[in-house]
């Protein structure tokens, strides 16, 4: 290849590399570590004790859930992405039901559900993670962490494990909502089924 030809393609290729982390935003922390300021413990009625440990959020085993929701200030409702790292201690249900906001209306990411495998967004349509088209099955270890990605960017959902996209769905035409359970997550909220876990490293990115 001629010379000034590979100059000028690193050339671009540093330019564009440039380019994008201009325009990269910066994730903004929902947890500092220390206490649980911005969030407060769940009232599922039944639910576990939640406290800090190590520098993250503990939840006890809940009959049923045990989670936290937020409130903070407003968040993004569209065209962004929420990220956190989380372990199952014990337990055989889900260790994360990430409940979010999709415009005006709301959403959960489940893992390890079901006898604790299986995964999916509840609900589409009345029809919920163990019975929609973005129902999958996925083995989780206790005392792993797993980082977790959900994506909100217009029509489209995505999910995400250690950077492997698990589920990608369209909600165009589609009826968005919560099963009743989780209705105290919102608007944003992080609940464990009887399963005891941690989360750390919570945050928000505008996409």
């Amino acid at each position: 290849m001629n010379f000034f030809y590979k100059i000028i393609l690193l050339s671009l290729a540093i330019t564009c590399s440039s380019c994008q982390q201009k325009n990269d935003k910066p994730a903004t922390s929902l947890f500092n570590g220390q206490n649980l300021t911005n969030w407060k413990s769940t009232n599922f009625g039944g639910e576990g004790e939640v406290s800090i440990q190590d520098g993250q959020i503990h939840l006890g085993y809940g009959y049923p859930c045990t989670g936290i929701t937020w409130t903070g200030q407003k968040l993004p409702t569209d065209f962004y992405a929420i990220e956190f790292d989380a372990k199952k201690l014990e337990g055989n249900d889900f260790f994360v039901g990430l409940t979010f906001p999709v415009r005006d209306d709301f959403c959960s990411l489940i893992l390890g559900g079901w006898g604790g495998t299986t995964c999916g967004l509840s609900s589409f349509d009345y029809s919920d993670a163990a019975n929609n088209e973005t129902s999958m099955l996925m083995d989780f270890e206790p005392h792993k962490w797993y980082g977790i990605r959900m994506e909100v960017a217009g029509d489209t959902l995505r999910a995400f494990v250690d950077q492997q996209k698990i589920i990608e769905t369209t909600i165009q035409g589609r009826k968005v909502h919560v099963r009743s359970e989780v209705e105290p997550s919102k608007p944003l909220g992080l609940c464990a089924f009887e399963t005891i876990t941690r989360y750390k490293n919570i945050r928000i990115t505008e996409l």
